[in-house]
């Protein structure tokens, strides 16, 4: 990047900062979450533009005074910092996936395998509540279909991040989309025997803003009674929704919140972010723009990652992440191939940019 397109960040930067020391500006919490993401983001931007010309400087000025073998040594080093500090500006201006502050609508089906599957969907659930309870998120199951031997066959969970990160939910879960395989003894088998199913998992970024126009006359709104395990009613009133929207027959259930009127803007929330992830992969297609890293534009049909509970092992297929803690990783400690994930995609990113 030129120096007048460094000089522009420095700017917008400290418009930023002016504008988040402004107390009207926090009458509108959205706008405040915004420029905050946005200032948090362009951050560590600003400190590297910093550290650089301040080596720079002191680079220019031990040259000057590089008869001396002080001043000579000192410039050898500071010479020597340099293309690393430039690297690392390099990397912080790649350009970066608009979504990475929001927060997620998750979508975890059981798959192949009957209750097994249910039971493994339930497990992958509870391995997002943990995970998003470690980094201080609020998770929240907007609607679940629970199975008779206590998995679910659909769950549908809202993550959200309390602060105005520059990386926020989607940043850090936005890879976990597609089919996660479990091999284990399932608990319905009686001989002992390992077997192989699976659960699909489909992420989606929530927008803040309205950004897709749905008509309300491709909607279908049907409302019914909440349920528990099994069926039973466990709402006297009609007060969970269900949304079809029949131009692409995408449809949407929320029985979580205490009222119809409730249930049904969680729904119309969640089936916003539905219809835009599903524009973007339709436009994404057009543009035959198939990279991997994007998981908006990877079939969902593609098994990520397998679960091997013999041998305590996880495997993530994509980036040939392999480790041991299985246990650990089901109790929400999901860094390791997280960061694995992210780092894959960044060195693909940053290969594109010299290319």
């Amino acid at each position: 990047m030129d120096s007048s397109s460094l000089r522009g960040l420095l700017d917008e930067y400290a418009e930023l900062e002016k504008q988040l020391a402004d107390p009207s500006v926090h009458a509108d919490q959205g706008r405040a979450r915004k420029l905050g993401r946005r200032y948090a983001e362009l951050t560590p931007v600003v400190r590297a533009i910093g550290e650089l010309d301040g080596v720079r400087d002191d680079l220019a000025a031990a040259r000057e005074m590089a008869e001396d073998p002080a001043f000579a040594a000192e410039a050898e080093e500071l010479a020597e910092r340099v293309p690393v500090l430039e690297a690392r500006l390099t990397e912080l201006l790649l350009p970066r996936d608009p979504y990475d502050g929001s927060d997620v609508v998750m979508e975890i089906k059981s798959g192949e395998g009957g209750e097994e599957s249910a039971l493994f969907a339930g497990d992958l659930l509870r391995m997002y509540l943990r995970y998003a309870e470690r980094h201080g998120w609020k998770a929240e199951v907007l609607d679940s279909v629970d199975s008779d031997l206590g998995g679910f066959k659909d769950a549908t969970v809202s993550i959200k991040s309390k602060g105005a990160d520059a990386d926020g939910v989607w940043a850090r879960l936005k890879f976990e989309g597609g089919v996660h395989r479990v091999q284990r003894v399932p608990a319905t088998e009686s001989q002992g025997r390992i077997h192989t199913s699976a659960a699909g998992v489909l992420i989606y970024p929530e927008p803040e803003e309205v950004e897709v126009e749905i008509d309300p006359n491709d909607l279908r709104i049907d409302v019914f009674r909440s349920s528990g395990p099994g069926g039973q009613s466990v709402n006297t009133t009609d007060s969970a929704v269900r949304i079809t929207h029949l131009p692409t027959g995408i449809v949407v259930s929320c029985q979580n919140e205490k009222s119809q009127i409730q249930n049904r803007a969680r729904a119309l929330q969640v089936l916003q972010a539905r219809l835009q992830a599903s524009a973007e992969e339709e436009a994404a297609a057009k543009a035959s723009d198939a990279r991997r890293s994007q998981v908006r534009t990877v079939d969902r049909s593609e098994r990520v990652r397998t679960y091997n509970f013999p041998e305590n092992r996880i495997s993530d297929h994509r980036v040939n992440y392999k480790a041991y803690n299985l246990d650990q990783v089901l109790d929400g400690d999901l860094d390791g191939v997280l960061d694995a994930l992210r780092s894959a995609d960044r060195d693909e990113r940053l290969s594109a940019h010299s290319g």
